[in-house]
């Protein structure tokens, strides 16, 4: 009796294998084990795990991928577990590591360190999606993944991740085929970038050289120009405050042609945000600009969702540009949540399903017009609002915000004779020569984005210069966060001028550019 207990007890002993696969909590990728056992009992195929409904669609896929490719699915009790049981898993390339799992069955391996993506065709042809870079990209800079099974068709875009051996498959057999060999070596060819490389101190950085419009076509405007050439230099906050057809939005749309070039983990968070919003990146160095309109919701700008918290314009612009043209017209909340982001770079979204902090290092660049029929400083037209109408709209922008705001200029009308007077090229490289001065001087940050305590150290000023910015602090009454703004702005100008140090000039010309209010 004894002999007969211990002969079942073998034959319903599990085979369990595994594999390693991953899904994206908010923007992190957290690794997730695929395990499967095939027990006997009534034949099924279940997946446990808290998986989303596209993972149990897997199964019908995996079904009949397996059988198209004269695969005999096992008549056994198929239970595939995704582990740890308590994160929420979603997302179709789970599907390879399922059906590899089935299709091994009666093979023991377990690859240590090999990650498994991709989604399966009806025939058993492996798709890629959208979740792939962002994923692979996060396990890469958390360290967990050095060699991985991708589709071949993303090979193109994952190619740009160095440091991970991917092998890339067309079809189920042929990753059948590479997990019964265990031959993971093969290196794909890594794909350049489409952008020019350069070279400072051993660290290299791309540029974009195409320019889509140029600042040649922006009449006059010189004080304009020359602010958008400093807020540029040193990625500043930068807004602009005229008639309407003056040119502000001129002027926003062709900063993106003439800011710093980007290091190569930029590039790829740039290319990571383009894959989650559904868009194919071409990894160009163009730094991203994004344009929501003022009746753009607070979700859709700075991310959210009532299941799952998703990233909004905020993100999107990470590492570029996020332009609000017609500032005042936005919701009063959506204007007061953007001094986060303007001051910690960073946005959290908490929902009861869902809490996520995600990067938000970004250029705001807004317009707005001096009042609501925009003819208040207009030498031609009559403005045709009472006092309390431009009180209130002009109120509508708080101190604490406007106080995060780096350069603030006041737009001249077009005139007949206005001439172009600098090109995008040429700012392009007055922009190229501050950078340098930067990263020569040993920044991981540009001016703009300098810490509290970077400030001290990069933008140290004394003598005559330190006594103008004290008297500017007592007449004009500026914040603390004012007063290391105008050092950080002097700080760009002084590069520009290819100062060593701050010098008196710069103070003067960052104070300028400062929206202020005089003390009697």
């Amino acid at each position: 009796m004894k002999t007969i207990e211990n002969k079942i007890e073998i034959e319903q002993t599990a085979v369990i294998n595994r594999l390693a696969c991953a899904t994206l909590d908010g923007l992190k990728a957290k690794v997730i084990e695929v395990e499967a056992t095939f027990t006997k009992g009534l034949p099924g195929f279940s997946v446990v795990g808290l998986a989303s409904s596209d993972i149990q669609e897997s199964r019908e896929r995996v079904k009949s991928a397996l059988l198209t490719n004269s695969f005999t699915f096992p008549p056994l009790k198929i239970t595939v577990n995704l582990s740890p049981s308590d994160i929420k898993k979603n997302g179709t390339h789970f599907d390879l590591s399922l059906a590899l799992l089935i299709a091994l069955n009666k093979s023991k391996f377990n690859h240590v360190g090999l990650f498994v993506f991709g989604e399966l065709g009806l025939d058993g042809k492996i798709k890629s999606s959208t979740m792939l870079f962002p994923l692979i990209l996060s396990l890469k800079e958390q360290g967990f993944i050095s060699k991985a099974i991708v589709p071949k068709e993303a090979i193109e875009h994952l190619s740009y991740i160095s440091g991970i051996d991917f092998i890339a498959v067309e079809t189920l057999n042929e990753a059948i085929s590479v997990i019964e060999s265990g031959e993971f070596n093969m290196q794909m060819q890594r794909f350049e970038y489409n952008a020019n490389k350069i070279t400072i101190d051993d660290v290299a950085y791309y540029s974009n050289n195409t320019i889509v419009s140029n600042f040649s076509d922006v009449k006059g405007q010189s004080v304009a120009k020359r602010a958008s050439l400093i807020a540029a230099a040193g990625m500043h906050n930068f807004l602009m405050e005229g008639s309407p057809g003056c040119g502000k939005s001129m002027i926003a749309k062709r900063l993106r042609d003439v800011l710093p070039p980007l290091e190569e983990p930029e590039m790829l968070s740039i290319a990571k945000h383009q894959f989650l919003d559904g868009q194919l990146p071409n990894f160009d160095a163009a730094r991203p600009l994004r344009s929501p309109h003022h009746t753009a919701t607070s979700a859709s700008i700075f991310g959210g969702g009532s299941s799952g918290a998703k990233i909004g314009e905020v993100a999107l612009a990470h590492n570029g540009i996020l332009f609000f043209d017609e500032l005042p017209h936005f919701a009063k909340p959506i204007l007061e949540a953007m001094r986060e982001p303007l001051q910690d770079r960073k946005v959290n979204i908490a929902r009861v399903n869902a809490k996520i902090s995600y990067d938000a290092d970004i250029m705001f660049v807004a317009a707005m017009n001096p009042c609501p029929c925009g003819n208040l400083l207009s030498k031609k037209n009559e403005c045709r609002c009472g006092e309390v109408e431009i009180t209130r709209y002009q109120n509508r922008l708080s101190d604490p915000f406007l106080d995060r705001i780096d350069l603030f200029v006041v737009m001249q009308e077009v005139e007949t004779t206005d001439k172009s007077d600098i090109t995008s090229s040429e700012m392009r490289k007055l922009t190229l020569k501050a950078f340098t001065a930067q990263k020569t001087r040993g920044q991981k940050r540009l001016n703009g984005k300098l810490k509290e305590e970077e400030i001290d150290i990069f933008c140290k000023i004394s003598g005559d210069t330190l006594s103008v910015l004290e008297s500017a602090m007592s007449r004009f009454a500026l914040s603390h966060r004012s007063v290391a703004s105008i050092k950080k702005v002097a700080r760009t100008i002084a590069d520009i001028n290819g100062n060593d140090d701050i010098l008196k000039m710069d103070i003067l010309e960052a104070l300028s550019y400062r929206k202020r209010k005089i003390i009697n």
